[in-house]
């Protein structure tokens, strides 16, 4: 009963959108408010449908109902209850009905949320977004069922993917990917909207995807932050990036939708980059889609590729499809996407924008190269290539280094022209810290020329943003006697927008500096240890092999070596790697032993023991400021929160632009609810 229920909500899911779709579309072109209201009416049922899809596959996991096939693939009596309910998203056909899931409300958000905006923007919109929910329903009643029926129907399963059951972050990550991936659908169905409406000359369509795109941008960013803990934490070889293809499936789409933040602002202050915003907000929709068809499809070989199929295909076709409506779309409306303005000189913040633009869809081309190349060449020639670390590394670090710096010049600068006093002002107190800042670190030591820039350029980066809340709070303290935190608040309550911009450059610049700290001042050693030896790491740092023991849990057995943490001779902490051994899996999964400060991390591994629990080999690594990734990706997605939260003055200026929409409008399609 469960599989029939999932499976027809789906079905009945994929006619409603079509009926939708037809009817706002014959609605919109015929001007007939009631086929709009009813194609608009479809998206509540279709949320609602997904809605009882999607608990009716949670029922069928935590039931332990193996005559459902997604259940048959990924489930287990022994899994713990939590990690039965997340592996809803651990395998290709459960992530696709989460990923429709995800859309439907998303999608009910943005129609609710806009009931009462007259025109056609709004309509075609939500064309686009049921047009892309029914690609994601052909899938689950396709290649992607998870509601297949299983016979002879088997007493048990093997399980989810080990490396999913292994840590709590597989709680987190992928809904935060999923969040951030299908929240960029909404800035490019309004974007599709705009084209086909006739009002993407217009600033509306931007105004209304502001809060999506920071929305969408703070998800990814998280996303993006909590897979590199869960590398960390759980793949055991003391690292968090390592350009692994779906690491930077997820970090193309937010490298686009940042440029798309600087540069829509280019747009709404001198009316210039029109055609380049929408190229971009189209572009960051085509990399989540991509990013799915990298992740799911299996086509290259991935730590997370955890499936194969054909629905690789699908994608491609998808992808292909909204490229060319995109490409036609943008091409009849190049009218209306002309400039308005034009830069008046190189010193301005305009500028700055420009080039941080081009920097990043310079960085998202190195990625995407670097990630399909493979691909590319075995299909051309036959030829298993691999594009490793060192290509991204090389090709990347001076671009981010070039980022760094844009970060410091940018918010210092004005609008149209700088006078050479305001460009003095952005250069000299940065600079100094920033030379400060590089002497230091060729002082202790650093001697890669990327590292020094990277740090003198952070700080460089950081100065010039606290330097805006500092002349800001000083003007309001100066004017209105107010204490600093009153100051501070309602500086920032007078423009979230600027000044979440600037909380956010400083995560980044946490992030930076924090990878450029622990990737030249990581120390690693590893020896084979009997219970009671020590082994030194460095910095007066050495640990010491308690003991090895053992247990069994219910889905798994566990080994495991007590480290003492000595500094200086002194026991300042105990430490316990462990080995997990599932039944589904002939290799064991390491779960490593993090002891975090804000100075850095302490990372322990256990590699291999003996069955006598007389010696285990293991690897200690240090990873100075290492927290500091995490924390910065946290202030990141605060810098959005405090941009996107919605205040009286914003909901004021929202009315006032949708009255003036209400005079401009031509089209005689009256208000729909």
């Amino acid at each position: 009963m469960t599989r029939i229920v999932g499976l027809a909500s789906v079905w009945v899911a994929l006619a409603i959108s079509v009926y939708g779709l037809v009817a706002l579309v014959v609605g919109i072109t015929k001007q007939r408010p009631a086929w709009i209201t009813s194609g608009l009416q479809s998206v509540y049922v279709n949320c609602a449908l997904l809605t009882l899809s999607t608990a009716a596959m949670i029922l069928a996991l935590v039931t332990h109902d193996f005559s459902v096939g997604y259940v048959a693939q990924v489930g287990s009596r022994a899994t713990p209850l939590l990690f039965t309910v997340i592996s809803l998203w651990g395998a290709l056909e459960g992530s696709i009905l989460f990923w429709g899931w995800v859309l439907a409300m998303y999608s009910v958000v943005v129609i609710y949320t806009n009931r009462h905006r007259p025109g056609a923007l709004v309509p075609w919109s939500a064309v686009v977004l049921l047009g892309v929910g029914a690609f994601f329903y052909l899938l689950l009643v396709g290649p992607a069922n998870p509601w297949h029926a299983v016979s002879p129907v088997p007493l048990d399963g093997p399980g989810p993917n080990p490396l999913l059951q292994n840590h709590i972050l597989m709680a987190v990550h992928p809904p935060l990917l999923y969040l951030g991936y299908v929240g960029l659908t909404v800035p490019f169905a309004f974007a599709v909207g705009a084209l086909l409406s006739g009002e993407v000359h217009k600033d509306d369509w931007i105004r209304l995807t502001h809060r999506w795109t920071l929305s969408a941008w703070a998800f990814l960013s998280l996303a993006i932050i909590a897979g590199m803990w869960w590398s960390y934490e759980v793949l055991g070889w003391g690292g968090y990036w390592a350009w692994d293809p779906v690491e930077n499936a997820s970090f193309m789409p937010w490298l686009t939708s940042t440029a798309f933040l600087h540069s829509v602002m280019v747009q709404e202050r001198r009316g210039m980059l029109k055609l380049w915003n929408v190229n971009l907000i189209v572009g960051s929709f085509l990399l989540t889609i991509l990013g799915t068809f990298l992740t799911r499809s299996g086509i290259i070989s991935s730590v997370h590729a955890f499936t194969t199929g054909t629905i690789g295909y699908y994608f491609l076709g998808f992808i292909a499809c909204c490229l060319l409506v995109s490409l036609i779309l943008v091409a009849g409306n190049s009218a209306g996407l002309r400039s308005e303005g034009r830069l008046d000189a190189m010193a301005s913040r305009e500028t700055v924008f420009l080039f941080n633009n081009l920097l990043l869809t310079g960085f998202t081309l190195v990625v995407i190269l670097g990630t399909l190349y493979p691909l590319l060449a075995e299909a051309i020639n036959g030829a298993k290539v691999t594009v490793g670390a060192p290509f991204f590394n090389r090709m990347s670090i001076p671009i981010c280094v070039g980022l760094l710096f844009l970060m410091g010049v940018g918010p210092a600068l004005p609008w149209k022209a700088a006078t050479d006093a305001q460009v003095k002002r952005a250069l000299l107190l940065p600079g100094v810290v920033a030379l400060g800042v590089a002497l230091l670190a060729v002082a202790f030591g650093k001697r890669d020329a990327y590292t020094v820039l990277a740090f003198a350029f952070s700080a460089y980066a950081a100065v010039s943003n606290l330097r805006e809340y500092a002349v800001g709070i000083a003007a309001r303290r100066k004017a209105h006697g107010e204490s600093v935190p009153v100051a501070l608040g309602r500086l920032v309550a007078a423009n979230q927008r600027r000044y979440g911009g600037y909380l956010a450059h400083l995560g980044i610049i946490m992030v930076a500096a924090a990878i450029a700290a622990s990737s030249s001042g990581r120390v690693e050693r590893e020896a084979t240890l009997a219970p009671g030896q020590t082994m030194e790491v460095g910095d007066g740092v050495s640990v010491r092999l308690k003991t090895l023991w053992g247990r069994e849990e219910s889905h798994r057995q566990v080994v495991g070596a007590d480290l003492e943490i000595l500094k200086n001779g002194a026991v300042i902490g105990l430490i316990d790697p462990r080995m997990n051994f599932y039944h589904s899996q002939e290799q064991p999964v390491p779960t490593p032993a993090v002891r975090s400060r804000v100075q850095g991390d302490i990372y322990a591994n256990l590699m291999a023991f003996t069955p006598d629990g007389q010696s285990a080999t293991l690897k200690v690594i240090l990873e100075p400021f290492v927290p500091w990734i995490w924390i910065g990706g946290l202030v990141m997605a605060v810098a959005a929160t405090v941009s996107a939260w919605p205040t009286a003055r914003s909901t004021r200026r929202a009315e006032r632009a949708s009255i003036a929409v209400d005079i401009r409008a031509t089209a005689a399609i009256p208000e729909v609810s």
